[in-house]
């Protein structure tokens, strides 16, 4: 029998939210029957991306200028010149791949920073290890019940008086989400906004269970929270979602990670409480036919920064209170292999853009490729613990500041990449 906590900790909301038997026929009913609701006042938003399959850092951001890259790499390697694929110069020794152009006036602009030789310092080069410590963010604990962004919002110290504080934009509750505050997934917010306006008989049995569990709890908390969530869920008109326009001239990819970052900043714009986003994009597991400036890494990468792009100039007025960051969970090998791709390594790079990011910099510890500084005589090493930059994330733009409770385990420093 689920009890009380129980059903708080599993998060409600998110069971009916991923479509595990509709939604509750008490919620629609009280969202019905409430007033109409007022927005909430805006929260810093921090929304993340998890590039699933590990991102190969070294093209994403190459190191072109590190003449060992090019024997690692002979048929991989790129560069500025237009014969080695026509990357964009950032500093003099980095260089964007041509397929995140979209991303380099963000950079310019000192709107975006690079952090580059970044990952876990657990050495496993198992995807499903590697994401499983890095979303919960004790990199040597598999028995951690709760995951980095869920503590995150229970630390931003606001009340839990909307069920949007925490969304994730997947099918399914994701690992950094999993802990007792309260979080959704929701794959489509027009479909979820339906579900919530109606009441469909399918959904009867279901929706009986739930009321009666709700009903029968004595918890003043959780009675509070969820008669709150009604005034919330009563703001997601399906017309309007369905009607949504971005801002003039912005157009997203046709992509799984557009749609999710098209449907977060209609969140955003709603004015909904949101303080947590999460989004995801696969196929970065690039152990063949990779390709430099086409092929495979180069179609993702394009997808992955035309949909950030068209995101940030979306929000327009809403940039100040919003910093996207986003994560792989380790990088790929700086030798090519014998198919024309990379196999599984060790560090990466991520980027984090937002007004209050003190952009326009590769932030790195790199030494360089030669064999002697590669870990295992194979990989670009760890040379910046994860966990320095999403404290130095969360700290500074969700004004946090508990990294013990963040990140148990860990006493690093935070990465400076945050304006003062």
């Amino acid at each position: 029998m689920i009890n009380r906590r129980g059903f708080m900790k599993s998060g409600a909301l998110a069971l009916f939210a991923a479509g595990f038997g509709g939604v509750p026929g008490f919620v629609v009913r009280a969202a019905d029957n409430r007033k109409i609701w007022t927005p909430y006042k805006k929260n810093k938003v921090l929304v993340c991306i998890f590039q699933r399959g590990a991102m190969d850092g070294l093209m994403a951001v190459s190191p072109y200028a590190d003449t060992n890259l090019k024997l690692l790499r002979p048929s991989l390697f790129m560069s500025p010149a237009k014969t080695e694929g026509g990357m964009t110069d950032i500093d003099g020794r980095f260089a964007l791949h041509p397929s995140l152009n979209s991303l380099h006036p963000f950079f310019a602009e000192g709107r975006m920073a690079i952090v580059h030789g970044v990952g876990s310092p657990n050495n496993t080069r198992s995807h499903f290890d590697a994401q499983d410590y890095m979303e919960s963010g004790t990199p040597f604990n598999k028995g951690t019940a709760s995951g980095w962004l869920n503590r995150a919002v229970g630390l931003t110290g606001h009340d839990a008086t909307t069920p949007f504080r925490a969304v994730s934009l997947t099918s399914a509750l994701p690992r950094s989400f999993y802990g007792d505050n309260e979080a959704l997934a929701i794959s489509n917010l027009q479909d979820f906004a339906i579900q919530m306006r109606g009441n469909p008989a399918a959904t009867h049995t279901a929706a009986q269970s739930f009321e009666q569990l709700y009903d029968q709890t004595s918890n003043d908390i959780l009675n509070k929270a969820g008669k709150e969530s009604f005034d919330a869920m009563k703001m997601l008109n399906v017309n309007n979602i369905r009607n949504y326009q971005p801002a003039q001239g912005v157009m997203y990819p046709a992509s799984p990670l557009g749609n999710a970052l098209k449907q977060i900043a209609i969140l955003i714009k709603m004015d909904v409480g949101m303080e947590v986003a999460f989004a995801e994009s696969g196929g970065w597991d690039t152990h063949y036919n990779q390709g430099t400036a086409n092929g495979a890494l180069a179609n993702n990468l394009k997808d992955f920064s035309n949909s950030i792009a068209a995101f940030w100039q979306d929000l327009a007025a809403y940039q100040d209170e919003v910093t996207l960051m986003t994560m792989t969970e380790f990088g790929r090998t700086a030798y090519q292999n014998g198919t024309g791709g990379t196999d599984h390594g060790r560090a990466s790079c991520l980027f984090v853009l937002g007004n209050d990011v003190a952009g326009g910099k590769v932030y790195n510890n790199i030494k360089s490729l030669a064999k002697a500084d590669l870990e295992d005589g194979r990989d670009l090493p760890v040379s910046t613990d994860f966990r320095s930059v999403f404290s130095a994330v969360a700290n500074g733009h969700l004004k946090i500041n508990d990294d013990k409770t963040l990140f148990p385990e860990w006493g690093g420093k935070e990465l400076a990449l945050m304006k003062a």
